[in-house]
């Protein structure tokens, strides 16, 4: 990514929220996710740079989502990079039959968020992390539905990523491998939210795939 000025913006729902202020205390602004880590990290190894890591992930937040709020939220802060977290609450909505998921957007809004985002941010790199469940907790009475409809948005989201040439950071299968290790809760604590375990384990996968690939800020 040369020598220009680091700006990479997390995006996302709760995951990637992290529980973050909504003021501009350093301490808790990126909250205590994934995000938290790989900020650190790269804010040590790379100081002299001076990188700036911005979280704007929301809880609740599906893909629609992000993109109402993608002007201020997004484009006006004119990000190097930006990371996308998202996809378990459009599955949670239609898994609840609620109204708001009667009509499954994932695919739609996705592809139109990217698409808008390369024609305003042509040189704004791109990373699609995969989202991701566990057969525990929320998940596990309808396991099966879960897993179907996830297996759908990771292929749209593995396609997405080569369609808008984004980075994709594999997680599902991470995750499974952890589960060899210890039991699902303690990765996901309901099969959906990471433990600090969980959240170490996203941000060691992000910072091996990003770092290698085109994208790898230094």
């Amino acid at each position: 990514m040369g020598d220009k000025k680091h700006i990479v913006l997390f995006q996302g729902d709760s995951i990637t929220d992290g529980a973050r202020s909504r003021n501009q205390d350093p301490s808790h602004l990126l909250g205590d996710s994934y995000a938290f880590t790989i900020a650190g990290k790269l804010s040590y190894e790379l100081a002299e740079k001076n990188p700036q890591f911005i979280n704007r992930g929301v809880s609740g937040d599906r893909v629609s989502d992000l993109y109402a709020r993608w002007n201020e939220d997004a484009i006006s802060l004119q990000p190097s990079l930006i990371s996308f977290l998202i996809g378990v609450n459009d599955a949670w909505r239609s898994m609840s039959n609620e109204p708001s998921g009667v009509t499954d957007r994932f695919e739609r809004a996705y592809r139109h968020l990217l698409a808008e985002t390369k024609e305003v941010l042509p040189e704004t790199g791109l990373v699609i992390c995969e989202p991701f469940i566990l057969n525990t907790g929320s998940t596990a009475e309808k396991w099966d539905a879960w897993k179907m409809r996830l297996e759908q948005y990771q292929d749209i989201a593995r396609n997405l990523s080569e369609e808008f040439g984004a980075v994709f950071v594999p997680l599902q299968k991470p995750f499974n491998e952890a589960c060899k290790r210890q039991e699902p809760s303690y990765w996901l604590w309901d099969g959906v939210h990471p433990t600090p375990a969980g959240h170490e384990l996203i941000a060691r996968e992000w910072l091996n795939v990003v770092q290698n690939s085109k994208l790898a800020i230094r």
